[in-house]
């Protein structure tokens, strides 16, 4: 980890509390569908549905987190978001037994949950905005360990015991919480609130009409996000019944997200080499990313089996690897004083597709399998290329001054 030696020790205490809070959450997020339709006994389109009241509170949760960046100050809108999370995790396995109070808790965890990301993204953009694109990318691949180290864990704890996934999830939630407080509260006496609030009196110069306005920074990647997301649903609402009714161990599940988190840290080389070669840019790495995904799915449709899952993820983590980091870049390069609002705001379109996704791909697969619930996740993924596209050549000023960004840094 010598290239963490660069970064000053704020960042790298950062980057062990995101890792922290990223193992508890992958305990739950893989299990969510497992849980409904194994341990509840509820059908797939209930699982879905249960994942269609959470992605809607992630929507507006992502809608409100950039909206109130300016507004309540980031240590009050990230701790708090943070610690109802944990509160709602906590409390949710005593709401199974009650099958409207437990989707409304889920919608609840959606919404607290996603209301703290647009604010931390932000704050990263704006503190340390001469490194953020590589920041982000970093802190990317520290999440992505956590969800390594969490999901080899995922397969056992729901073996053992689901609702022990949901309170160390929540644990680790109202650790992530604490760290911010401390952090933000030494952030404020060490060098005043107005440096985290500076920037709230030039927010009031842009209305929310204006930032509205500027359509071809946020709706297009948001949309073409969306299909992303929505084909994505496919390993909670397609693959995991898939294994399920294959009578293959539930840790085979956990296994492929394992695969994932590992390909995120060893892959690095690779990707960076994709980078660097062919996709110098944000926006041809949005563009990338969504042709590794059709890849996947194709090939989930050719092989469908396990060993064709594997290597399915293999395709879907690189495209995955080149979309993650490239949003809130551009978003932070591009967005000026609105970057939190454009980060939320394309958040929250792209979190749509986790509503119709997951709910549509259960429903096909009770009545088909999971053949059709494939062939629409690739209907999906050339949609997303096909908006990534169009984001790309509507912002060719700015992309053009990113790649004379990037050659000048070779």
């Amino acid at each position: 980890m010598r290239f963490l030696q660069s970064y000053p020790k704020e960042v790298k205490i950062f980057l062990i509390a995101s890792l922290v809070n990223s193992a508890g959450g992958s305990l739950m997020w893989p299990l969510v569908t497992m849980y409904v339709f194994d341990e509840l006994g509820h059908s797939m389109s209930d699982a879905g549905f249960v994942i269609l009241i959470q992605s809607l509170g992630s929507i507006f949760g992502q809608l409100l987190g950039g909206a109130l960046y300016h507004r309540v100050g980031v240590k009050n809108l990230i701790v708090g978001s943070l610690a109802l999370n944990a509160l709602g995790l906590c409390a949710l396995p005593f709401t199974s037994n009650y099958w409207p109070v437990f989707v409304i808790m889920m919608g609840f965890i959606g919404f607290c949950n996603a209301m703290s990301m647009p604010a931390i993204q932000a704050f990263i953009g704006f503190r340390f905005a001469d490194r953020r694109g590589e920041l982000f990318n970093v802190i990317y691949v520290a999440n992505n360990i956590g969800v390594a180290l969490g999901t080899a864990l995922s397969g056992v704890l729901a073996d053992l015991s689901y609702h022990l996934s949901f309170v160390l999830n929540g644990l680790t939630s109202a650790v992530f919480a604490l760290f911010f407080f401390v952090y933000l509260t030494r952030v404020d006496m060490e060098e005043g609130k107005v440096h985290l609030s500076k920037r709230s009196s030039a927010s009031g110069e842009l209305p929310l009409p204006v930032l509205l306005r500027d359509t071809r920074i946020y709706l297009y990647i948001g949309l073409g996000t969306m299909f992303l997301w929505f084909g994505n649903s496919i390993w909670n609402t397609g693959v995991s019944p898939f294994i399920i009714e294959e009578g293959m161990p539930k840790s085979m599940y956990g296994l492929l997200w394992t695969l994932n988190g590992i390909l995120i840290f060893v892959a690095q080389p690779l990707v960076s080499w994709i980078r660097r070669s062919w996709t110098a840019t944000t926006s041809s790495q949005l563009i990338a990313s969504g042709i590794f995904y059709l890849a996947a799915y194709i090939l989930m449709v050719l092989v469908p089996n396990y060993p064709g899952m594997v290597l399915a993820m293999v395709l879907a983590t690189i495209g995955e690897m080149l979309m993650s980091p490239a949003i809130p870049a551009f978003l932070s390069e591009h967005g000026g004083k609105g970057a939190p609002f454009y980060i939320g705001l394309v958040g929250g379109i792209g979190a749509a597709g986790r509503v119709f996704g997951p709910y549509a791909m259960g429903v096909l697969y009770d009545q088909a399998g999971l053949a059709p619930a494939v062939w629409l996740a690739a209907v999906t993924a050339v949609f997303c290329i096909l908006f990534y596209m169009l984001h790309s050549g509507l912002n060719r000023s700015r992309v053009q001054k990113e790649l004379e960004t990037v050659r000048g840094g070779y």
